[in-house]
């Protein structure tokens, strides 16, 4: 995963924005593939990942969980 905290930081602002601004777990998605990220489920939940290389970024905050 990645570990600059700066750059985790703003990825996860940008997903949570993102997450307010769409109406249903689907648009958010999408939108989120617009900006070149992804959601994908893994046996420790799930984690934000580049598209699409697929490199994990950071783990889904809790309150932005699907």
């Amino acid at each position: 995963m990645n570990q600059d905290a700066f750059i985790t930081a703003q990825v996860v602002e940008l997903v949570a924005t993102e997450r307010n601004k769409a109406l249903s777990t689907r648009e958010w998605k999408h939108r989120l593939a617009g900006f070149g990220y992804g959601i994908r489920e893994t046996d420790a939940g799930q984690v934000i990942e580049t598209l699409p290389h697929h490199v994990e970024v950071c783990a889904l905050p809790a309150e932005l969980s699907v």
